[in-house]
């Protein structure tokens, strides 16, 4: 309790950002979140696959079921995989196994998502 004004402390879930050090989006809503002196942390998926579980939970995040809205779709190695028509539980199983399918950044905080492209776009899980 705030013994102050007598009312609970609200404390702010943590951001994580999904992050690629070679990406300059990344770097760029990485530099945003500095700035405003915002605590988050650095979720290297390159280094790290995501997982299924935490792949669906970005999907929810997201507000989406569609794993697209995940994936970079333009990327020559999605058109190679051949994902071009897959269903769902293929494109989850591709991002496991090639997680530089995985659009970038995505900041998440709670049960909030954001595809940060444009960067800008993770200032929206400040409000």
């Amino acid at each position: 309790m705030n013994a102050i004004q007598g009312f609970p402390t609200m404390t702010t879930p943590p951001i994580t950002l999904w992050f690629n050090a070679a990406c300059s989006k990344c770097r760029a809503a990485a530099q945003m979140l500095e700035e405003r002196g915002v605590a988050f942390s650095r979720r290297e998926y390159l280094v790290e696959a995501p997982t299924r579980d935490e792949l669906d939970a970005l999907l929810q995040a997201l507000g989406s079921s569609d794993p697209r809205d995940l994936m970079r779709t333009g990327d020559e190695r999605f058109a190679a995989a051949g994902l071009q028509d897959a269903g769902a539980e293929h494109l989850l199983d591709a991002l496991t196994t090639e997680p530089g399918l995985l659009q970038r950044p995505i900041a998440v905080r709670g049960g909030n998502a954001v595809v940060a492209r444009p960067p800008e776009r993770v200032l929206e899980l400040l409000d």
